[in-house]
């Protein structure tokens, strides 16, 4: 049997009491950096925001883009409706979210309409929302029930319209939209009158056209493309300067003999203003990805859009040019809402 010295037996339980201090030091630290540095975004689901009714052109452009996203991320992106009042009720949901990267908007051109046609908004759209990418652009196209509005063609269009002054109604996506706006220029292009009818969303407002209970629209390619190529709806015209590639034979309405006519839809993402900088730019990175890879494009090519994907700046300045573009407009049509 070994015998230790009390000095050993000492020296022995020094050394066990600062391994023992050590380990709970470490221990401390180790805690410490777990709370400091939390589990690295996203650790749940996202919720994507469409202010429209589901079936419409963002609908469409939304799931196409959550379901790549869910891929890149990890994390399932719910596409959610929060469809009203010109696109602006979903806007005004996103803006007083959480800014912490779980709930984002898919904003559109309605949004920079409707800060110069609604008198009051409850929030700021340049202000209260940090942008992050254009995701595609979508040509709008004039068509008319082909069952029930005999014109072939812009002028035999105009023609009905100013033979029966108010009569002739066309369909939006609701008060201070891109379809609304577009409906004012054409009226103010070619002196006719027009009777406007707002909808929630291209879903109900297509389903009306179909039916009859209003002759025209202005809608984006996507929801009535089918529609055209079955020969329920007669496209006219676009709104863009260039014509869509999915409707080469479709003249444009400058061709038509409506000068410098171009609007077309453009549709992005947003987030709450203060969300933060290393999220925006992490969905920036894995959105532009998705955007530019060739299964997202001929995606977009099916349905009349053009995939874009840009920086967040490149947005933020499309929003600003195009905010003060259309309040011009809005100004010279008179649109307003209270």
């Amino acid at each position: 049997m070994t015998a230790f010295t009390h000095t050993e037996v000492t020296r022995g339980a020094r050394r066990r009491t600062a391994l023992r201090a050590s380990a709970l030091v470490l221990g401390l630290v180790a805690a410490g950096l777990a709370f400091a540095q939390p589990a690295t975004w996203p650790t749940r689901p996202i919720s994507l925001v469409v202010p429209f009714p589901a079936g419409g052109t963002t609908d469409v452009l939304a799931r196409a883009l959550a379901e790549k996203l869910s891929q890149s991320l990890g994390q399932t992106v719910i596409v959610e409706s929060k469809p009203g009042a010109g696109a602006t009720l979903g806007a005004d949901y996103v803006t007083k979210a959480k800014p912490d990267g779980y709930t984002l908007l898919m904003g559109a051109v309605h949004h920079t309409i409707a800060t110069s046609v609604y008198k009051k908004l409850p929030y700021d759209f340049q202000k209260d929302l940090a942008p992050i990418t254009v995701v595609a652009m979508v040509p709008n196209v004039l068509v008319v029930n082909a069952g029930n509005t005999p014109a072939r063609n812009v002028a035999e269009l105009v023609a009905l319209a100013k033979a029966a002054p108010e009569k002739l109604a066309y369909g939006s996506n609701g008060n201070g939209t891109a379809q609304h706006l577009i409906g004012t220029q054409f009226q103010a292009s070619t002196g006719t009158t027009l009777l406007h009818v707002p909808y929630k969303g291209s879903g109900p407002l297509t389903t009306d056209l179909l039916g009859g209970q209003v002759a025209m629209s202005f809608d984006t390619i996507t929801p009535v493309l089918q529609h055209i190529k079955s020969g329920k709806l007669r496209a006219l015209a676009v709104t863009t300067a260039r014509r869509s590639s999915v409707l080469p034979d479709v003249p444009t309405l400058q061709e038509a003999g409506l000068k410098g006519f171009d609007i077309g839809t453009w549709f992005g993402v947003l987030a709450p203003a203060a969300t933060p900088k290393d999220v925006l730019a992490r969905l920036n990175a894995e959105m532009v990805k998705i955007i530019k890879s060739p299964d997202f494009a001929q995606r977009m090519q099916a349905i009349g859009a053009e995939p874009l994907g840009g920086s967040q700046e490149d947005m933020a300045r499309q929003i600003r040019e195009e905010t003060d573009k259309f309040a011009k407009l809005v100004k010279e049509g008179g649109v307003s809402v209270d």
